[in-house]
């Protein structure tokens, strides 16, 4: 298993950039790099590759939908060359407030978008030349408007022919679908001990159709990390996450991330938690949340205990545990973690 970092994106995006550098002296293999509709992900993934050597550089995520297939290839080229092979690109849909609120595209198509995605961007790193119709057409044909257009490859040579992607997914034929294509899986607010009752049938039925020279998935997943004594209070600071994507990350009906919590069996508390949310109480929403939901998704206890939470996300599947380190010493979080691993 590999420990790896999300990067805060709300922030200061040099000072989170700081912190990414100086846990890699202390192990850190990778580090993942959201961007919402905050700083885009592959100017700070740029300047990431300039500042460390060693660990992996990761977008978590690039939605399908504001960038061509074309240009997320070019983007993954162009990153994995400037940082030596290290690049690892993480798709998704994103969702509808993002999509149609933020970069003002109808969200149709997000299964059909991700899979054609995948697959031109790995005939496009292979430098095939490229003559493509579907929801995407290369060349755009004349009968949508094309009038100097031919098929082309990509210009120059990628530094590798199969760089890493990632699927965001949640839902079940999302997540079948990245068990059958993707190298990787990046499922939100993962609680390892619910993992298999909600995506087991779908992972497996993927499984059975995935190409057995692709491996095995590996799968991201992990929460917030404090060691100690008194830890366990650090649990309490998932609670504003998991109100905001439960409750306020989508209308009603529409919210996969509600959706999910539902699966896990709090289906009464991710109502009231929607409810509060868009109502604009987001504080009484956070209180809403289950304390168990808390806990469940972060590694936060006694060493014993964070010891028992690492196996458990082991156990689940997850093959690189994604920890946000909380309390004064990140580093010393992140070696102790690592001598575990």
């Amino acid at each position: 298993m590999e420990i790896s970092l999300p990067l805060e994106y709300a922030g200061d995006p040099r000072t989170a950039c700081d912190q990414a550098v100086a846990l890699e002296a202390a192990g850190l293999d990778a580090v993942w790099v959201a961007e919402a509709y905050g700083f885009d992900s592959p100017t700070l993934m740029g300047y990431l590759a300039a500042r460390t050597e060693r660990m992996k550089i990761g977008a978590a995520i690039l939605n399908v939908y504001s960038r061509t297939p074309a240009l997320i290839a070019q983007t993954g080229a162009g990153l994995d060359a400037v940082s030596g092979g290290r690049a690892m690109i993480g798709l998704g849909a994103s969702g509808p407030q993002v999509v149609e609120g933020w970069h003002g595209k109808p969200y149709d198509k997000p299964l059909g978008r991700t899979r054609e995605t995948v697959d031109l961007c790995r005939r496009i790193w292979r430098r095939e030349t490229i003559d493509h119709h579907g929801i995407t057409d290369m060349p755009l044909p004349p009968e949508k408007g094309g009038k100097l257009g031919k098929p082309l490859k990509f210009l120059g040579k990628p530094l590798r022919r199969e760089i890493p992607l990632y699927v965001a997914a949640l839902g079940p034929a999302n997540v079948e679908m990245t068990a059958e294509i993707a190298d990787g899986w990046l499922p939100h607010l993962f609680v390892p001990e619910k993992a298999r009752q909600v995506w087991g049938g779908p992972l497996a039925r993927g499984a059975a159709k995935r190409d057995p020279a692709r491996g095995p998935l590996r799968t991201v997943a992990g929460g917030l990390l404090a060691i100690g004594d008194d830890a366990a209070r650090y649990r309490d600071l998932a609670r504003p996450l998991i109100a905001l994507y439960v409750g306020g990350m989508g209308a009603p009906g529409k919210n996969f991330y509600n959706d999910l919590a539902v699966a896990y069996g709090y289906e009464k508390e991710a109502a009231k938690i929607q409810e509060l949310y868009l109502g604009g109480n987001k504080r009484d929403a956070e209180a809403a949340v289950p304390a168990e939901f808390c806990e469940l998704m972060t590694l936060c206890g006694p060493e014993g205990y964070v010891r028992d939470r690492v196996e458990a996300f082991r156990e689940a599947g997850v093959t690189m545990l994604n920890v946000v380190p909380t309390g004064s010493d990140p580093v010393k979080l992140v070696e102790t973690v690592k001598s575990w691993l």
